[in-house]
Parts: C-alpha cells; sequence; structure tokens
C-alpha cells in the first residue's frame, strides 16, 4: 500500500537499498541518519509509519521509540536491527514498536509487515481494501472497479489508497501533498487537482467530494 513512510537508517548501502525498494513498491520514502533527526521528523511530518533502527548516531533507536510514545506519537513504528536478542526485542515491543525485523531480512516480508502494520492502525482486519464497487490488493497493487482492472499512475494509487482508507475524513491539499511526496520531490501547484480529475474520470465524479476552500474526502458509506 503506497503511503509516505520515515525510515531511520544510518548505514547508506542498506538505507538506498531500502529506499530504492519501498519507492519501487509505491511509497515515499523520507530517510534520516540518526536518532535527534529521526524524532524531529516524525514529529514534524505526516507518515504512514516509521522504520527506526537502533544502532543510531546521536540517538539511540530505542530511545527515539521511547520519546515519540511519551510525546503521544501513535503512527506505527517498526524497529529494523540487527540486535537479535530475546531482551531487545521486548523492550522495543514494550516501548511502543508495532514490530520487530531483524536485518538481514527479504524487502518483500518488509513490505508486508509494513502494509500489516499500517493496516492495524487503520483498524482494518482484512488486507483488501473494498469501497463499494472498488477493491484494492495492496500486496499486488491491483484495482478493480466492478470486473474491470483501473490502471493507475503510482501517485494516483497513493492517492486513491490514502482517501478510501481515511473516508469521510476531510484533507486539505497540503495534507494530501504530504502523503503523496517525499522531500526533494518538485510539486506542481496544481498537482492535486490534477490527480483527483483523473480519479473522478475513471471511478466517476462523486467518488472525491470537494469543499471548496477546504479540501477533499471520500463519504463514509459509497453513494
Amino acid at each position: 500500500m503506497g503511503m509516505r513512510v520515515l525510515l531511520v537508517e544510518d548505514d547508506v548501502l542498506l538505507g538506498k537499498a531500502v529506499r530504492t525498494g519501498l519507492e519501487q513498491l509505491g511509497y515515499a520514502v523520507d530517510w534520516v541518519r540518526d536518532g535527534v533527526g529521526a524524532e524531529s521528523a516524525a514529529l514534524e511530518c505526516d507518515h504512514a509509519a516509521v522504520l527506526l533502527d537502533l544502532g543510531l548516531p546521536r540517538q539511540d533507536g530505542m530511545k527515539v521509540l521511547a520519546n515519540l510514545r511519551q510525546k503521544g506519537y501513535a503512527m506505527p513504528v517498526l524497529i529494523v536491527t540487527a540486535r537479535d536478542q530475546v531482551t531487545e526485542r521486548i523492550e522495543g515491543l514494550d516501548c511502543g514498536a508495532d514490530d520487530f525485523i531483524i536485518k538481514p531480512f527479504d524487502l518483500n516480508e518488509l513490505a508486508a509487515r509494513l502494509r500489516a502494520a499500517i493496516r492495524r492502525y487503520q483498524g482494518r482486519s482484512e488486507p483488501q481494501l473494498r469501497y463499494g464497487g472498488i477493491t484494492i490488493d495492496p500486496a499486488t497493487r491491483r484495482v478493480t472497479h466492478g470486473e474491470d482492472t483501473v490502471s493507475l499512475t503510482a501517485r494516483e494509487y497513493t492517492l486513491l489508497v490514502h482517501l478510501l482508507a481515511q473516508r469521510g475524513r476531510l484533507h486539505t491539499r497540503y495534507q494530501l501533498e504530504q502523503a503523496l511526496y517525499q522531500w526533494g520531490d518538485e510539486i506542481e501547484s496544481n498537482a492535486i487537482e490534477v490527480h483527483i480529475h483523473h480519479l473522478r474520470r475513471k471511478f466517476g465524479k462523486d467518488l472525491i467530494r470537494t469543499v471548496h476552500g477546504h479540501g477533499y474526502f471520500v463519504p463514509g458509506d459509497p453513494q
């Protein structure tokens, strides 16, 4: 399920590999390499989840996790580390981690655990996301509308997932930009409007509603 995630990893080669792999799966990835930067980035930006290494410069990952939870940070945090002691896993889970992944790992497993953590946070038990006649399979990124498979760009897919997963909630244009784009991306001033226009053309004009001057939303129940 493509969304914006925060990657905290000080190993440059591993960080590049994970970021590239997740981007190929449709995620927007913000990457920081130390614990102090990780805490700031998590609190300042809107991420669907955090992938957190433990052995970090400036501040240990376990301390980052504890600080975030103490400050009320509620998003999923998955610890990704070479530390495989049972005591470490217990401490991490007790500090508020949603999952614990040991290096080296398979990228597809990491992505599956990431999808599961985001799904649990959203209160969904079923892997597929359904709304009216629309069905999204995050594992394969296949989108169907009725009997037809619908082709979407990476950003259209991410926007659709974001809106359907949070149906009934009003999103400003800035909030949608935060969900779709990572640091360094150039964002056209009308980018969100263009993506929404394309989604309406593919799924019907009533799927995404506009509240002029405020933002966009998908109704809580299909009309």
